[in-house]
């Protein structure tokens, strides 16, 4: 990239920035002294807000930048997170979003501790939630040293270090000044841009072939070097049955994870009632659909007009094919379409990310104060006292999120967020559906069902190639691969719900009957919600 390239591109990601910060700044002089404003805003956003602010939330770095490097490399199979990230917001609409407004206050942890002894319950769901918001965050900070280390001349280390740093400290002083309410209306604004940009690269893909889709995917299968095999299934994880098996695991962990991604849970109580909760789905699923079918349309693009081989030039997992894209779009890299066209998309990349950032830190750091803090502290902490916790676990979260970014910085930002929604489907999930729909659930089933997932799906990754044993893997001189798939779904997601029916079953504790009735009613009709 020339100077004014870098210029222009570098005073877009100053623009947003400030602007951001102008809203945090804005919202912080207002009281956020209580929990109730700290962690849902006041309950004040309208469903079309929530609706655009979930979609903000959701369509992170994975999707923008990971998806379409994926489809670009690997043609149809790259798809398949594409199609799970869609799907999964069914299961959302039908099982989760309104029961889960009625039944909580904050955190996932409030649904389950409902109708079960409260400390256990919150300790275990809050730490299966931070667990969940580090490792997607992870995502993100490697999609922004990926970006940035694009736009300053392709692999500085020194830029990518710098720029992780540099997330991971506006998203505390997002979170720590401004609370959910700041971070809603940051996530208002990216949505706006990323599906703006989305819109603008996809028309122009089209019209570069003339509106002809058959054209489009007919040269992008030439230019990958495979012929046809590019545009069926099989080639990512078609090889053989450990390949098939991972293609399977990250299907279920994409489709029943989202149900148990703590900052898309944390969303539904920002809204006044149930049914805000649930027309704020409708309108996200809208809004998400639009932009994951435009997704395919950009990583083929991406495939017939820069080539797989360039993609993996700037980056072997793909991250850049889209800004990559842009600059092909706009005329080339020294033509100053290219370059303003280049320099918006990754200003919209970098925006994506760090309004995704600030969601998931503050969703973590809700968890570690009304959770954590507030069961291993005393029973009943002030909510002041719990705001100053989340303020301080923000800065601790995002520290520790930037020391896993820089150790991951090679890895596909979108398979990065598969393993968080693996340990999600693992972890949250079954804790989560069994407190809503099953009548003899227990304390020791859910303190079971939690761990249950979440420790086999750690591990599980941790003797996965994913961290050793390949010359992919975080640590590729080492071997202590003994998990051949890549994503623990298929073994973890299926182990959360045994062990939840196993502890219920052999607990000894009586369950409460009128407890659950209150639940159940509560749930399905919002009498008692606050």
């Amino acid at each position: 990239m020339t100077g004014d390239h870098q210029t222009l591109a570098l005073l877009l990601f100053s623009t947003f920035v400030a602007v951001t910060l102008g809203i945090t700044t804005w919202v912080g002089r207002r009281r956020q002294g209580s929990a109730e404003e700290f962690y849902a805003g006041g309950r004040l956003f309208s469903p079309m807000e929530n609706g655009f602010a979930i979609s903000g939330d959701y369509m992170s770095a994975a999707s923008f930048l990971g998806i379409s490097g994926l489809i670009a490399l690997n043609g149809y199979d790259g798809m398949l997170y594409s199609v799970g990230f869609l799907v999964a917001w069914l299961v959302v609409l039908f099982l989760v979003a309104e029961l889960v407004r009625n039944c909580g206050r904050f955190t996932l942890a409030d649904v389950v501790a409902a109708r079960m002894r409260e400390r256990p319950v919150r300790i275990a769901a809050g730490t299966s939630s931070v667990t969940v918001s580090v490792l997607y965050l992870v995502a993100q900070m490697v999609g922004a040293g990926s970006l940035v280390a694009l736009l300053l001349g392709g692999t500085s280390e020194a830029a990518r270090t710098w720029t992780v740093i540099g997330v991971g400290a506006l998203m505390v002083i997002y979170v720590s000044l401004g609370g959910m309410r700041a971070t809603t209306w940051i996530q208002i604004v990216k949505a706006v841009l990323l599906l703006g940009g989305t819109v603008a690269l996809t028309a122009l893909v089209l019209v570069r072939f003339h509106g002809d889709v058959d054209r489009l995917l007919r040269t992008a299968a030439e230019r990958s070097g495979h012929g046809e095999a590019f545009l069926a299934p099989g080639l990512a994880y078609g090889g053989d049955w450990v390949a098939r098996f991972d293609f399977i695991s990250l299907g279920l962990a994409l489709v029943l994870g989202t149900a148990g991604l703590p900052h898309i849970l944390s969303r539904f109580y920002t809204v006044p009632t149930a049914r805000a909760a649930r027309r704020s789905v409708v309108w996200s699923i809208g809004l998400i659909g639009g932009f994951y079918l435009m997704t395919i349309v950009l990583g083929f693009g991406a495939a017939a007009l820069v080539g797989p081989d360039a993609v993996r030039a700037s980056n072997a997992a793909g991250n850049t094919a889209v800004p990559l894209l842009a600059l092909d779009l706009g005329g080339g890299a020294h033509s100053t379409g290219g370059t303003v066209l280049f320099a918006v998309v990754a200003a919209v990349a970098f925006a994506t990310i760090l309004a995704v950032v600030a969601g998931i830190t503050l969703a973590s750091s809700a968890s570690v104060a009304h959770d954590l803090y507030a069961s291993l502290r005393r029973r009943h902490s002030k909510p002041r006292s719990e705001v100053a916790v989340a303020r301080v676990a923000a800065v601790g979260i995002g520290a520790v999120a930037i020391g896993l970014g820089l150790l991951a910085r090679d890895l596909n930002v979108a398979f990065l967020v598969g393993l968080a929604f693996a340990v999600a489907a693992s972890a949250n999930l079954p804790v989560l559906l069994y407190s809503l729909f099953w009548r003899g659930f227990t304390t020791r089933g859910a303190v079971w069902a939690v761990y249950g997932g979440l420790v086999p799906s750690v591990v599980l990754v941790l003797l996965s190639p994913v961290v050793s044993g390949s010359p992919q893997s975080l640590f590729p001189g080492l071997d202590f691969q003994y998990f051949p798939l890549q994503n623990p779904g298929l073994v973890s997601i299926p182990l959360g719900f045994v062990a939840g029916w196993l502890g219920t079953v052999t607990s000894p504790e009586v369950p409460d009957e009128a407890r659950h009735a209150e639940t159940e009613v509560r749930s399905l009709t919002g009498a008692g919600a606050v």
